[in-house]
This record gives structure tokens, sequence and C-alpha cells, in this order.
């Protein structure tokens, strides 16, 4: 059968670009996913990042991104890295310790997408990877790759939920995989009980809003909340609290993409170095990792807020 074969050259394509799991879902309309989305927006619990409100109607439905559109393929990339920084090091989210995963992930898609056409024929598909409105935990779910956690992120049994999640929307008929119908999280509360700013509600509710990542990369605000005096424990860019006290996290697994490697300064430099640290050097070392997205102000701004905690 034709669609067989179609869905088994997309599995085997997504193992010879590094992607640890592929998974496909039907292109449906997300009508439950719509109404939580709307309730927590109308809760602004987005706080500044008034982006979420925009492209309401492409969130919720995948043939508005892409017309005519029959699967979602879904991809996940380890990033759990092979190194880690100390605990006295100002600290970083483990995604940031490699080069922007935005640009490494999008040069994958479009090779991806490339090689199907050169496959398949002209195709109609877009990849995706966090930056457009797509709801990048909901497909993953629906297409049996695991299970969204109490902390709002992906859990994969296998091997927990330090990935990137990457999205392709195409009009191609594949087979779907079974949903993951299953919540493994059962009674355990370790990532709320540990979250240091209490963004973690009951009923798997984020206060975007009260993270630390939003604080310390969203929020472009001169000076961060006195309210939050103390609570950031160290993290200057992002936060992993919630990930690293995840059970399921033991199954983690050192990534094999170079880039990815953490680069020397994100492991060695001291808070000291850090703020000695010029803007032009900032630039030009952190050319292409996430951190640039904080920018050297941001970045001196959270260091400073961190260092008055102690």
């Amino acid at each position: 059968m034709i669609i067989d074969d179609h869905t088994l050259f997309i599995k085997q394509t997504s193992k010879r670009f590094g992607f640890d799991y592929c998974g496909i879902a039907r292109a449906v309309p997300l009508t439950e996913d719509a109404r939580k989305l709307e309730a927590w927006l109308n809760k602004g619990m987005h706080g500044q990042m008034k982006y979420m409100e925009n492209y309401f109607d492409l969130r919720i439905d995948p043939t508005k991104l892409v017309p005519g559109a029959k699967s979602v393929i879904t991809l996940l990339l380890n990033y759990f890295p092979n190194q880690h920084q100390t605990q006295e090091a100002p600290q970083i989210a483990k995604y940031a310790y490699g080069n922007d995963y935005h640009e490494v992930i999008r040069a994958k898609l479009n090779e991806f997408l490339f090689v199907v056409r050169e496959k398949l024929g002209n195709i109609q598909g877009r990849g995706f990877v966090d930056s457009a409105p797509v709801l990048e935990r909901t497909w993953p779910r629906k297409s049996g790759l695991g299970w969204v956690g109490k902390n709002g992120n992906l859990i994969n049994k296998e091997s927990g939920s330090f990935f990137f999640i990457a999205t392709l929307i195409t009009d191609l008929e594949l087979i779907p995989d079974d949903p993951f119908a299953k919540d493994f999280c059962g009674t355990c509360t370790k990532c709320i009980d540990a979250c240091p700013t209490g963004a973690i509600l009951p009923g798997k509710v984020i206060d975007g809003s009260r993270c630390i990542s939003y604080f310390t990369i969203e929020l472009k605000e001169t000076l961060l909340p006195d309210e939050m005096k103390g609570r950031f424990s160290n993290w200057m860019f992002g936060c992993d609290t919630c990930q690293d006290v995840c059970p399921w996290n033991r199954f983690s697994k050192p990534n094999t993409e170079a880039a990815f490697n953490p680069l020397p300064e994100i492991l060695n430099l001291s808070s000291s170095e850090w703020e000695a640290m010029t803007e032009d050097n900032f630039r030009k070392t952190f050319k292409y990792s996430p951190l640039k997205r904080s920018k050297y102000k941001g970045i001196q701004r959270n260091l400073k807020f961190i260092q008055r905690e102690g």
C-alpha cells in the first residue's frame, strides 16, 4: 500500500537526520486545546508575551497553516548535555548550552522536506520549531510520543523530557500513530513542590508570568520585580528545576548532536567573569547561542538580580 510506504519513508528519514523519535497524527482542529488556551490567555498567565494572543485560529487548526494538510509529523531531538555546569556558576538552562536550536533544527527540517519532495513529489509542507503558532506539546501526545506532565513538559517514558519538539505539517496522507493515552505522573508532585516561584499550579496549569524562564528571557523590563528576590535559585538564563527533579529524567542520556556541545564559557565562567564581560565579547562569544535572545543587557540584569539574592 502506497501510504504504508510513505509512512515508513518518513520514519526512516527522521532517523537519517538524527531525530530521536518520530510520531504522526491526523491534521485535525484541536477543539479541546483551543478552550484551554483561551482560558489560559484570559487569566493573563502569558504575562507580557503578547505574541501568544496572535494567530489563535492558526494555533488550533493545522489546515490554516498548510491548506489541505492531512498529517502532522512530530520530531523529538534530545538535548541533554554530556557535561554540566558547577553549582556555583550562574545557572543556564541545558537547552542553551550549545548552538541555537532554532537554527540547528530549522536546517534539518528544510533538508527533511527537500528529501521527501525528491522522493514523493511536490508535496505541500511546512516545518516549525518553537517560533510559530503551533501547539507543539499537543501533537506529540496525539502521535504516541509521550504525555504532558504537571510541569507542562512533554515526557517520554523511555527518555524523559529533555527534548526539542519540531513539527512538520504536510498534505501527505500518512498512517497515524495511536495517541498516548496514559498519564504516568501519578500522584508525584516533585515539580510542583520544587518550582522556586510557584509557577506550576494544580491541574497541569503553568502560570507563565511567574516562571523564571519568563523573567530571565521574555521579560524586557530594565528591572526584575522585587517580589521575586530570593527565588531565582541562581538561574541566570531559563530554569530546569522542574525537569531536574522529575523522576522520569533518570532515563535521560547525553545527546549526540555536535551542535549542542556546551560552549566552554557556559561551563566555566564564574559570576565575576560574567560581570566583567564586555558587550563586544558577549556578542562574539554567543553569536550562535540562545543567550543572544536576552542580549547583553538582559544577561547583566539577570546576573545582578541573582547576586543580590545571595
